[in-house]
Formats: C-alpha cells, structure tokens, sequence
C-alpha cells in the first residue's frame, strides 16, 4: 500500500510541474515529424524519439526532480518517514514509465501495430534503465548545472552506440549494450525477446544496486538517520 502511495505521490508531483502537458506537446510535436518524412524513414526515426526520449526521459529529468523534492523538503520528510529506499526507486521508476510507455505508444501506434509489443517493452526497459541512471546521478549532485554536466557523458555513452547499431553497425559489443538492445526492441525486433529482457533484467539488477547505495546514502545525508 506504502509503495501505491508513492507512486501516486510522484504522479501527481509530475502532473503539478508539467510534465503531462510538455510530452503531450512532444508527442504532437513528434508525430509531426515523423509524418513529414518519407515512408522509408519513419520506423527508424521512431526508435530514434522514443529512445531518446520518452524511454530516456528519467536520465534528463531526475536532476530537477530531486532538486525539486529537496527545496520542497519532501525528502527530508521521506528521510524520517517509515519509507525504503528500494520503494522509492521503485516509485521513480514506475511512475516515470508509465508517462514513457504512454508517449511510446503514442508515437508507435500510427506507424502499424505489427512491432507494437516489442516496441512497449524496449521503451519500458529503457525508462527503467534510464530512471536508475538519473537517481545516481542526482543523488550526488547540489545543482541542475552539476546533474547535466555529469549526465552528458552518460548520454554519449548510452546513446551514440545504439543509433550507430540502428543505422547497421554491428559487432559482438552491441550483444551486452544495454542501450542497443533497448533500441532493438523499441524498434519491434522480437526475434530475441526472451534473451534481451534476460540480459537487461541483469543489467537492471546491476543499477538498481547501484542506484540503492546512492539513495540510501542521500536519505543519511539529508535526514541525519540511518534507514
């Protein structure tokens, strides 16, 4: 029930500052787009928006979120509180690609609903993958100045692989990329589904880890109690 609560928390925080409305004007934005391009593009355009970013949109945004819920005081609130810093990820997580998932299909669906599911799950895969990314990076930084300093290299590590294996590129490195199997899957390739949602499961233990040690660290931190 504790963990229902915080994600509703975070959905109405999201809804508060906007961030329904700004991807509802992205998604226009982007279907615009896409439907001004020649048929032989649009797929890969596609993967490309909604990987970078409905799918990544945690990774641009957590910095301002967190920097938010600290001037607010709702972490030094959630410090004291009886909340787990496993549910508060979660919370981030699933209420993030929720609003994800909702953009990629937006984007997905006018294109045909043949590679519909494998594109759901590699956009899901990706919020969550991304999201994780963003809260350790946001769980050390004081100003948005320093989150997207830190964050650009992560992006260019993170992206630039992915669009390079869209665009033909491929080498036994691309196999445990997390980002070009999101990519692959976002771009309806199921033909490994149960492989790549394996190796990302991995990958998603590995920062959920990660992203636990950090949060933990800034809840002792901002709270002054160990959790």
């Amino acid at each position: 029930m504790r963990i229902i609560n915080l994600i509703k928390g975070d959905i109405r925080f999201q809804f508060k500052y906007g961030f329904y409305f700004v991807y509802a004007v992205f998604t226009a934005v982007y279907l615009s787009l896409i439907f001004v391009m020649p048929q032989s593009w649009r797929e890969k355009a596609a993967a490309i928006m909604i990987f970078s970013d409905p799918a990544a949109m945690g990774l641009f945004f957590m910095g301002a979120i967190v920097l938010l819920e600290k001037s607010e005081r709702i972490l030094n609130s959630l410090a004291v509180s009886p909340v787990k810093t496993g549910e508060y990820i979660l919370s981030k997580v699933i209420s993030l690609l929720f609003i994800s998932v909702l953009v990629g299909i937006a984007i997905t669906l006018p294109l045909g609903t043949k590679k519909l599911y494998a594109s759901v799950i590699g956009t899901a895969f990706g919020s969550a993958f991304f999201t994780m990314c963003g809260l350790i990076v946001a769980a050390k930084i004081s100003s948005l100045n320093q989150f997207l300093t830190t964050a650009v290299p992560i992006e260019i590590i993170s992206f630039l692989p992915p669009i390079m294996y869209l665009f033909g590129y491929d080498s036994m490195f691309m196999l445990i990329h997390p980002g070009c199997i999101i990519i692959s899957l976002i771009s309806g390739n199921s033909k490994h589904l149960l492989l790549f949602s394996a190796i990302l499961c991995i990958w998603l233990a590995a920062m959920y880890k990660v992203a636990h040690k950090y949060i933990q660290d800034m809840f002792q931190n901002t709270g002054g109690v160990s959790l």
